[in-house]
């Protein structure tokens, strides 16, 4: 499990690689804390191109996030899912709370429009 932090203007681009369960939960989401709390985004993509799995406890890391973004009065994005991953994100139904895309590129222009 590893997590690599990219930014775009005002955009944390954090990108995860393997397994996001039980085991590194914790893990992930302290990283993404302390990335947010040491830079000045506003907003978060998730990156999730080399997820290979990820379970209730990955769901709630996002969720967490997400909360933590609006109190900001940021927006968060999702790019680059699986089918496996996009399922799991349809039937948690975050998919109608977060939207998802398929490149990077259009979802930090979706997150620039909407802040204007």
């Amino acid at each position: 499990m590893q997590i690599k932090f990219s930014n775009r203007g005002t955009t944390l681009i954090a990108s995860i690689i393997g397994e996001l369960d039980h085991h590194s939960a914790e893990y992930i989401r302290q990283k993404i804390d302390n990335e947010m709390i040491k830079s000045t985004n506003k907003n978060v993509i998730f990156d999730l191109s080399k997820l290979s799995f990820m379970d209730s406890s990955g769901i709630g890391v996002i969720m967490g996030r997400y909360k933590n973004i609006q109190r900001l009065n940021g927006k968060m994005a999702i790019v680059n899912t699986n089918a496996q991953i996009d399922r799991i994100l349809e039937m948690a139904s975050i998919k109608k709370i977060i939207p998802v895309y398929e490149k990077l590129d259009t979802a930090i222009g979706a997150l620039q429009q909407s802040v204007r």
